[in-house]
C-alpha cells in the first residue's frame, strides 16, 4: 500500500515538472517574454506634396496700350504704290506675343475709311521689352492711274494690337523719313499688310 501511494505521488512530481519545462520554453533565454511576430514595422510617410514646376509662365499676347507706335511713309518708288512702315515697340513691364496682323484703318474725317487686310498666315513675334515689330504697308496713291475715286487722305491712322478690341484703337501720327508730318493718301479697298516681323535693329 505504501509502495502504491509513493509511486503515484511520483508520478504526480513528474508531471508538474514537466508542466514547468514546457512552459519554460516558451518564455526567453533570459527569462523575459519572446517577441510576438504580430509586431507591425513603423510606416514611411509618403510625400504627397507635389514638386514644383519648372516650366517659365508663357507670355501673354501685347496690348495696344504697352506699345508705341510709328507710321513712317516711306519715299516714292513707283508711281502706282506707296509704301509705309508700321512699327510697335514693346514698352511694357513683361514680355509679351505679338500674335498676327494689326488693326489699322485710315478715315477720311466721319465718312470714308480704309482698313488694312493681311495676306497670308503670320507667326507670333515674341516681344521683350524694348523689342519692336513692323509691318510693312503697301496702297494705291491717288495719282496712280486706275486709282478709281474712293480714296482717304490723311495724316494719321487707328491701329490697334492683334484680336484687341476696336474701342482700344490708338491714333497714330505719319511722318516721313525725317519725322516730319506727312499723309497717307490712298485708294482702294484697303491697305495691303505684310507678315510682322522683328524690327531690324539700327546700325550702331
Amino acid at each position: 500500500m505504501r509502495a502504491t501511494t509513493r509511486l503515484t505521488a511520483g508520478l504526480g512530481l513528474l508531471m508538474v515538472g514537466l508542466a514547468v519545462t514546457a512552459c519554460g520554453h516558451t518564455a526567453g533565454e533570459d527569462g523575459t517574454a519572446a517577441p510576438t511576430s504580430g509586431v507591425a514595422s513603423p510606416s514611411v510617410p509618403s510625400d504627397t506634396s507635389s514638386a514644383p514646376s519648372s516650366e517659365a509662365p508663357k507670355p501673354t499676347e501685347c496690348r495696344t496700350g504697352s506699345l508705341t507706335w510709328t507710321l513712317v511713309l516711306l519715299p516714292t518708288k513707283s508711281s502706282s504704290r506707296r509704301e509705309a512702315l508700321l512699327t510697335a515697340v514693346n514698352n511694357g513691364p513683361k514680355t509679351c506675343v505679338f500674335a498676327g496682323y494689326p488693326g489699322l484703318s485710315v478715315h477720311n474725317g466721319k465718312a470714308n475709311s480704309i482698313e488694312g487686310v493681311g495676306h497670308g498666315h503670320p507667326k507670333p513675334v515674341t516681344l521683350r521689352k524694348g523689342t519692336g515689330v513692323t509691318v510693312d504697308l503697301q496702297y494705291t496713291p491717288r495719282s496712280a492711274k486706275g486709282a478709281g475715286d474712293y480714296c482717304v487722305k490723311e495724316g494719321e491712322a487707328l491701329v490697334s494690337a492683334p484680336h484687341n478690341p476696336d474701342r482700344e484703337r490708338t491714333n497714330v501720327p505719319v511722318v516721313d523719313t525725317h519725322h516730319a508730318a506727312a499723309e497717307i493718301d490712298a485708294c482702294g479697298d484697303s491697305i495691303s499688310l505684310s507678315l510682322p516681323h522683328h524690327t531690324a535693329r539700327r546700325p550702331g
